[in-house]
């Protein structure tokens, strides 16, 4: 039955012209490049979250020995996040052609028979399991990330962390052992008919440059309907793909994107008006408590700094006015270095309603509790009566309707 034309077991089967080992080499080096930078790209983005700060940042507690590369993450330059995510994001969508064209070029081998020639033909169809299915879970856990679509059986962050590892550790070794022979392949134009060239080929619709084309015409188009969500300005509009993409929401100075409005958190007026609403600082002066007028009464900086989000949106820099965090951290009693702080929300339930910040982000002159954007009130959406704004920090650690900071070894 292996050499049924009818069946997938038989390479007769399989009668596309376009296979070839050059045709497959040429798209597994541009993976091979465009993946080790998404890998790189991930880590840096997992320490972004200084998930070694506090429980409450660290959103996989068992990473052990997998978090050995950890550092404080800084509070500049200001893009830095914005940066780092957003060619994450924007490169990570791109190569999804890339990645499809690939598993296409080599499927028949997935169906060939037996399954395991040999202990080490095992051992190589095993990795290969770990490659393709971990590729398709970080690429499709990724996209629905970007498109607000949680139906992962469990938090994104850990699944995706620890699916990092286990997709690269199998492409590190596929790419030991095939990158060299890629290399020559793509020099040689070589043909390797037993392996991924159909032995009776149907006539042809396309060259395997032509398809090549294609691919990359898919990955372009992906390109421009996605970077503007991270660019912003002009090219915002052509993100169509994007959630946060198309013109800013609304006009004035708070017509700028939101991820998460205040009726979503279950915040009210009730909760925000001034004669409810209290700011309490706890420190070793004990416990203070500020109301809006009294933050105003304040020292007050300004600040021109952008969001960046984890799905890769980010706005524009905004105009920031508020408290200076380390004026907060003095009068909480800190008069030396400001210590590390956590700041929780009014927010009642759900993630990131806590978040804890370095010492090094409190002691920026550029990281408040603002209380004003582009020169009026925040919105009720973008945080009022108070929310963090910190340089470089993601997007879930600049907590809006903030209730309470703790200062302190965390």
């Amino acid at each position: 039955m292996r050499d049924d034309p009818r069946l997938p077991t038989s390479s007769h089967f399989w009668r596309s012209p376009l296979r070839g080992t050059w045709f497959t080499a040429v798209l597994g080096l541009v993976l091979l490049g465009g993946i080790s930078v998404l890998f790189v790209t991930g880590l840096v983005s997992y320490a972004a979250y200084n998930p070694d700060l506090s429980p409450v940042n660290d959103t996989t507690p068992d990473k052990g020995v997998l978090g050995f590369y950890l550092f404080d993450w800084p509070a500049g330059p200001s893009w830095l996040y914005r940066l780092s995510q957003g060619v994450h994001v924007t490169l990570g969508v791109v190569l999804v052609p890339v990645l499809l064209a690939k598993l296409w070029s080599v499927v028949p081998k997935l169906f060939t028979l037996p399954p395991a020639r040999s202990v080490a033909h095992a051992l190589e169809r095993v990795s290969l399991l770990l490659l393709v299915g971990g590729a398709l879970f970080q690429f499709v856990t990724g996209l629905l990330n970007i498109q607000l679509e949680y139906v992962f059986p469990g938090s994104f962050y850990p699944l995706h962390f620890y699916g990092a590892w286990v997709f690269v550790s199998a492409f590190v070794v596929h790419a030991v052992l095939r990158a060299p022979m890629a290399v020559r392949a793509v020099r040689a134009r070589r043909r390797d008919e037993a392996e991924l060239e159909a032995p009776r080929p149907a006539p042809p619709t396309a060259s395997r440059r032509g398809a090549l084309w294609l691919v990359g015409g898919g990955s372009l188009l992906l390109f421009v309907t996605t970077v503007g969500q991270s660019l912003g300005g002009p090219l915002r509009r052509t993100a169509l793909l994007a959630p946060h993409g198309g013109a800013d929401p609304g006009g004035g100075p708070n017509g700028f994107q939101i991820n998460k409005t205040a009726r979503y958190a279950g915040i009210t007026d009730a909760d925000t008006r001034p004669d409810a609403w209290r700011l309490v600082l706890t420190g070793p002066a004990g416990t203070v408590r500020l109301s809006r007028a009294e933050l105003l009464r304040m020292p007050q900086h300004s600040s021109s700094l952008p969001i960046a989000c984890v799905e890769g949106w980010s706005t524009a820099d905004q105009w920031w006015r508020g408290v200076r965090l380390r004026d907060l951290a003095a009068l909480a009693g800190y008069h030396g270095a400001p210590p590390d702080v956590l700041v929780e929300s009014l927010q009642r339930h759900g993630a990131f309603r806590r978040a804890a910040l370095r010492g090094n982000q409190v002691s920026d002159p550029r990281s408040l509790l603002a209380l004003y954007v582009n020169g009026e009130e925040l919105s009720l959406d973008h945080g009022y009566p108070a929310r963090i704004i910190v340089p470089a920090a993601p997007g879930v650690h600049n907590t809006k309707w903030v209730g309470r900071l703790t200062f302190g070894d965390l």
